[in-house]
């Protein structure tokens, strides 16, 4: 079964850090690019960060640029999301997809930034 399970969120206040993980199996990872996306409440889901799938081109959203680092371990079929000096509008349930072929979205990891 084709499936990527998110998790590493929690509670943070502003300027703190988080590492989100994205666990993948059931197809060929390597293979394939990964993105990163979040949705805040009552807003569109958003694309943050995008990776290619040998991990050598990675692309992030103004919002994040600077401060989030995407990165992947093809061996271990893992993407994570380095996040530092979070601020509260990053503050969003977190997704990680591949975009070429769609899996149905998990449940995400909640990421809430508040002091």
């Amino acid at each position: 079964q084709v499936q990527l399970v998110e998790s590493g969120g929690g509670l943070v206040q502003p300027g703190g850090s988080l590492r989100l993980s994205c666990a993948a199996s059931g197809f060929t990872f390597s293979t394939y690019s990964i993105n990163w996306y979040r949705q805040a409440p009552g807003k569109e889901r958003e694309l943050v960060a995008s990776i290619s799938s040998g991990g050598s081109i990675t692309n992030y959203a103004d919002s994040v640029k600077g401060r989030f680092t995407i990165s992947r371990d093809n061996a271990a079929k893992m993407v994570y999301l380095q996040m530092n000096s979070l601020k509260v509008e990053d503050t969003a349930v977190y997704y990680c997809n591949r975009p070429s072929r769609l899996v149905s979205w998990g449940q995400g990891t909640q990421v809430t930034v508040s002091s």
